[in-house]
């Protein structure tokens, strides 16, 4: 009877999480399931095999939510079965895009998020038409133009994915919009600016998951707001 009363209980919760509730709630039923033992952390990965692969959904925080709890904390049966049915992780990566972006998706996979900001600024500047060659590092905001916005998307997609929906372009530019546009408001709430000062790189800055949201990825507000507002400005936001 204590059996079927557990995996009731599971159910349940598994249940839930595909009800519209906040991270918080979500992070705090995943945890729950994934300490309750193998067996409820099987019923969480037929759960993401479920939404990813057989109904095929858009891929969403939930998902990174899964995936992450079952990466970094399942038993290695869970583990191994996990990393068959996605070997290259959530986001199959198989298309015309402009870039190879799946050593990205490999650096957030395991939160690396510093070599993951890194390699972002470098895609940026690729995109930018900016070369290895190029003696220019930083972009102007012209050049925000030429960012093609399905690898602008794609790019600010696997940061929101494995950063619990903290992390990416989209969500600074709606914190900044909730601020009515202010930037010292942005900087302050994302923690660009600590005691009025800009934070300094790469000390002052947080590289991991519990870094305030919208911190990462970082972007050169040294230079002025001009490239950044021309970020928050780019048409793949109003698709």
């Amino acid at each position: 009877m204590t059996n079927i009363n557990s995996n009731s209980t599971i159910l349940q919760k598994i249940a839930a999480l595909d009800i519209n509730i906040d991270v918080s709630k979500q992070l705090k039923i995943i945890e729950q399931i994934v300490e309750s033992g193998e067996l409820a952390q099987k019923a969480l990965l037929d759960l993401l095999v479920n939404r990813c692969i057989i109904e095929n959904k858009e891929v969403d925080n939930l998902d990174g939510l899964i995936y992450e709890f079952l990466y970094f904390r399942s038993f290695a049966n869970i583990k191994k079965k996990l990393n068959s049915y996605f070997c290259l992780g959530l986001i199959d990566l198989n298309h015309s895009f402009n870039l190879n972006y799946q050593p990205l998706q490999n650096l957030l996979i395991v939160h690396d998020f510093q070599e993951a900001d890194k390699l972002t600024q470098s895609y940026l500047r690729s995109l930018a038409g900016l070369d290895k060659n190029s003696q220019r590092k930083w972009l102007y905001f012209t050049d925000i133009l030429a960012i093609p916005s399905e690898d602008l998307y794609i790019i600010d997609k696997l940061w929101r994915l494995y950063s619990r929906g903290k992390f990416g372009f989209s969500i600074q530019r709606s914190i900044w919009l909730s601020h009515n546009c202010s930037w010292e408001k942005l900087w302050f709430t994302i923690g660009w600016k600590n005691n009025g000062i800009l934070c300094r790189y790469p000390s002052d800055f947080i590289w991991n998951i519990d870094a305030p949201s919208g911190h990462l990825p970082l972007f050169n507000q040294l230079r002025g707001v001009q490239v950044i507002s021309a970020l928050f400005n780019h048409s793949v936001w109003n698709q």
